[in-house]
């Protein structure tokens, strides 16, 4: 039986599903989820991430985080730490562009979060070499000085949505048509969490609201208020959600959320006003657009260096990775970075306060 048989099997004895509950499922049933039955990264895969695309990006990440250790005074033993690792290519090259600073390696306890036993396996032999330690959530990180990295991880986390209605909202579920999955409306209800969004909303707009994402960010913020560190999250999304953002991805290309669970990623933007707010009492910085963040940390100068030693075709994947990465109309104003810190440090190299 197919996850979209299971799913109108279930609706039909329980009742509808929130949106959290089909995205949980869909991604992550043990024998039918998205993450938990294939590596869904690269040309072969259904997307692209911004490692993948060129090694500036981790080796940029890794300098800044680095900096800021040493800005912290290089506490040791610290847990360097990501979060949604997919291959394994981030930590990589973070840990290639870091070998040279002193002590870094020797004192950094390598820990990945990881729900995947697909990309579980993949980041060990991408790590080789490396004494790494899987957990399978946040609330597993180290009890410890904390320098982590979240790419494209907290746009795959489940997300509710909810339908103004008046002073009350209805919450978007996911029920059974046929022998169609289908969006619906609940009842009206008071939702006493959404009471500061009747400020900016008004009827029938929607908004997401993500409990996974926050209580993600709750444990990496803590950690890193009472221990120190300092946390990127670079994302796509903006400051504060308004409107349905969910989107399938199958094999590079749009398709219906609905129509194949388990088969395609499922994805949402990012609200970083939650993100922030939940990781207090961390400071949060500016939230900064990826392209200036990038510049900001010297990636056109390393592009330059790199270019030296390329030619014809090379060199033209690399121009065109650089532009991808940075520029406005690609990856450059879309993704965002949020940097986590101790109220008594400064953000990590390449944000602002």
């Amino acid at each position: 039986m197919s996850l979209k048989d299971t799913l109108i099997t279930r609706i039909t004895a329980s009742g509808p599903l929130s949106l959290a509950t089909y995205m949980a499922e869909a991604l992550l049933h043990p024998a039918h989820g998205y993450y938990t039955t294939r590596d869904p990264l690269g040309a072969q895969g259904d997307f692209i991430t911004a490692p993948e695309i060129s090694q500036m990006f981790g080796e940029l990440l890794g300098l800044s985080l680095a900096q800021s250790w040493l800005d912290q005074g290089a506490p040791a033993p610290f847990a360097l730490a990501e979060l949604g690792p997919g291959r394994g290519t981030l930590m990589a090259d973070i840990l290639r562009a870091t070998r040279s600073v002193p002590g870094f390696h020797a004192s950094a306890q390598i820990t990945l979060v990881e729900a995947s036993p697909t990309l579980r396996a993949a980041q060990i032999a991408t790590l080789d070499g490396h004494n790494i330690t899987h957990v399978d959530s946040t609330a597993q990180l180290p009890d410890a000085p904390l320098w982590l990295v979240a790419n494209e991880f907290f746009d795959a986390l489940p997300v509710r949505q909810f339908v103004r209605a008046g002073d009350a909202w209805r919450e978007r579920c996911v029920g059974v048509q046929g022998d169609a999955l289908t969006f619906g409306l609940g009842p009206e209800g008071p939702q006493p969490d959404l009471t500061h969004r009747l400020d900016d909303t008004k009827d029938n707009d929607l908004i997401e609201v993500s409990s996974a994402a926050q209580n993600a960010v709750r444990e990496v913020g803590g950690r890193i208020a009472v221990y120190g560190g300092s946390a990127l999250i670079i994302d796509y999304g903006d400051w504060r959600s308004l409107g349905d953002t969910l989107q399938a991805v199958r094999q590079h290309a749009k398709t219906d959320p609905l129509e194949s669970p388990g088969n395609a990623d499922l994805t949402t933007h990012v609200d970083f006003e939650a993100l922030a707010g939940a990781a207090a009492p961390a400071a949060h910085s500016r939230l900064t657009p990826q392209g200036v963040f990038l510049e900001r940390l010297g990636i056109t100068k390393r592009a330059q260096v790199l270019a030296q030693g390329l030619t014809g075709d090379a060199l033209e994947t690399h121009i065109a990775a650089h532009r991808r990465l940075t520029h406005p109309d690609e990856m450059g104003n879309l993704f965002k970075v949020l940097g986590l810190f101790p109220t008594t440090a400064s953000p990590p190299p390449g944000l602002s306060e």
